[in-house]
Formats: C-alpha cells, sequence, structure tokens
C-alpha cells in the first residue's frame, strides 16, 4: 500500500507540472501577440517620414516637371516624350515610389497625349490652365496651392498589412492651433512592401480615372 500511495503522489506531481507548464505556453502566445501593436507604430513612423520626405522632394528644385509639354507658337500641342522618359528615370531615383506609381504616372501623360493629338481634348495657350484636371490649377502631390511645413505633416491609417496599407495625411494637430481650416485637409495614399522598405504606389493628385478626365 505505501508503494501505491508513494506512486500516485509521484503521479500527482507530475500532473501538476504538466498543468503548469501548459498556462506558462498559453501565456508566452497571449504575450506574443501582445507585441503586434508597437510594429504597427513603427511602421506608421516610416510612412511619415516617407511621405514628409517625398513632399520636400515634390516642393524642392530636385523635382519633376509634371506636365512636360510641347509648345509651338505659344500653344502646347501634346508632351515630350522624351522629357516623360527623363522624369522616369528621376522617379525611380528617388526611392520613394514603388513601380505601380510610376507606371501609372506614365500612363497618365501618354493618355492626356493621345487625347490632345486627336482633339478629345482642346490645345491650350501657354500661360492658360490645361484642357484637362490632372495638374491643373493646383499641386498634384498635395492637391493644394498653399502648404504649411511639410514637417507638421502627420498620418493616419486606414487599413495596414505587412506588406501594403492604404493612409491618409493631414497637417496634423499643430494645424489646429495655427488655422482650422488646416484642419480639413486630408490627402489619401496607399504603399507597399518593396525589399523591406515602405514605398508609394498611389497618391490621391495622380488617380489615373480623375486625371484623364
Amino acid at each position: 500500500m505505501k508503494y501505491i500511495r508513494f506512486l500516485s503522489l509521484i503521479l500527482g506531481f507530475v500532473l501538476l507540472g504538466c498543468n503548469s507548464d501548459t498556462k506558462s505556453k498559453a501565456s508566452v502566445k497571449v504575450d506574443s501577440d501582445a507585441v503586434k501593436l508597437p510594429d504597427d507604430q513603427k511602421d506608421k513612423k516610416e510612412i511619415r517620414l516617407l511621405i514628409r520626405q517625398m513632399l520636400k522632394w515634390a516642393d524642392s528644385e530636385n523635382t519633376i516637371e509634371v506636365l512636360p509639354a510641347l509648345v509651338k507658337d505659344s500653344v502646347y500641342i501634346g508632351f515630350d516624350l522624351d522629357k516623360l522618359h527623363q522624369n522616369l528615370e528621376t522617379l525611380n531615383k528617388t526611392g520613394f515610389f514603388a513601380d505601380e506609381f510610376i507606371e501609372n504616372y506614365d500612363q497618365i501623360i501618354r493618355t492626356l497625349d493621345k487625347k490632345i493629338k486627336s482633339k478629345e481634348f482642346e490645345k491650350w495657350n501657354v500661360g492658360d490652365l490645361p484642357t484637362f484636371r490632372f495638374a491643373n490649377d493646383e499641386s498634384p502631390w498635395c492637391s493644394c496651392q498653399d502648404n504649411m511645413s511639410w514637417d507638421n505633416v502627420d498620418v493616419e491609417i486606414v487599413t495596414l498589412s505587412n506588406d501594403k496599407g492604404e493612409l491618409k495625411w493631414n497637417w496634423g494637430k499643430l494645424a489646429a492651433g495655427t488655422d482650422p481650416s488646416w484642419k480639413e485637409v486630408s490627402y489619401k495614399f496607399r504603399v507597399v512592401m518593396v525589399d523591406g522598405k515602405w514605398k508609394i504606389s498611389y497618391l490621391q493628385g495622380f488617380d489615373y480615372n480623375e486625371s484623364i478626365k
């Protein structure tokens, strides 16, 4: 009987240890799930830095001429496709843009060129606004004519996964203290992960369907 009681006691300790180990593993799993939020915040900071750097570049002397138009007798008659090619190379070298964005911009200019040459859109005089929506009276990079400091730009996540995201940028909390009207500005954009780095795949001001109207 003593041996039986002794074996029962040993078996009880073993079962208790297994139960404790199971709880420990469950606890580790919960802790592992809990660390996802800091990763989202890290991505948000990287994307915010990306959009700020892109906007500073777009507002600098190093940017591209988004409408590389051809002029004849003070009239814009279409687009210079050689300059377009140079623009595409410049966009690629910045490191800000994914292939989707660069190809979309290329398609916008080529489509507008065809529409002008087929007389679907009228030619326009130098100094006048274009006869299509793209880059018409405002910068497509921000859909704005005036701006605050690009360092004020903040981002809002709409959706974000490991390899792509949809976001909006605005002027952040500082805008409300300066001028409440700035707070209403909201600009949509998308990003994709390319070789471990976030890149811009879509900008609201470069929307293809809107741009070619």
